[in-house]
């Protein structure tokens, strides 16, 4: 009975390895197991992401056109004297307009207007000179230049007088170059009835009424 039995036993482990060889009598599991591990893997998917939209460039830069208005032109006329009478007598000057101002006042206010002009030309070819201060009151009253000025200070002129106003419109007329003065870049002058030691080293550039001018 126990051989028949282990016989027996014998018989069903060798038919458990007949099916195990031969893919036969698996369980379930098993073979899903197999049949699974036969199978490539399967790729994960992946989520579909869109590109970012990409940013475009110009190849040339964009300019804007900021260019400042025109400066406004000053008032014009066909004589010099017209131009004077286009200022308002009653106008604001600047601290440095009225010394220049003072300057054609004092020293040409009997000349005609090319005189008084041809002085505030020269105070204002002194301010541009690396020889003379960078200002118009600092020029007139400058020591030992303009015989007007005491202790370097500018006497009052009579602010009443038409000739302050044409002075006045005169300095207006040099400062903003509004009319040519035949003495260019003249420096120095002088009266006719005197004759200063330094004349004679200076070019002469003009004579208008009774003065004298000098590069």
């Amino acid at each position: 009975m126990i051989r028949k039995t282990l016989r027996a036993g014998a018989f069903a482990s060798a038919a458990l390895m007949i099916a195990i060889v031969s893919g036969t009598g698996l369980t379930g599991a098993i073979a899903q197991d197999q049949t699974q591990a036969d199978q490539p893997a399967a790729v994960p998917t992946q989520p579909v992401v869109e590109a970012p939209e990409m940013v475009r460039f110009v190849s040339e830069p964009v300019v804007q056109d900021i260019s400042a208005p025109e400066a406004q032109p000053g008032p014009t006329a066909e004589t010099l004297h017209a131009l004077v009478a286009t200022f308002p007598a009653g106008d604001a000057l600047s601290p440095e307009l009225t010394c220049l101002a003072q300057a054609v006042y004092f020293e040409a206010r009997g000349e005609p207007l090319g005189g008084q002009l041809a002085v505030a030309r020269v105070v204002i070819n002194r301010t541009d000179s690396n020889q003379f201060p960078d200002d118009y009151c600092s020029v007139v009253t400058q020591r030992s230049q303009f015989s007007f000025v005491r202790n370097g200070r500018i006497p009052q002129p009579n602010t009443s007088s038409t000739a302050w106003q044409r002075a006045r419109a005169i300095a207006r007329i040099a400062h903003q170059d509004l009319w040519a003065s035949e003495v260019d870049d003249s420096l120095f002058f002088h009266a006719t009835h005197v004759r200063p030691s330094w004349a004679g080293r200076k070019a002469s550039v003009a004579r208008i009424d009774s003065h004298i001018f000098y590069r």
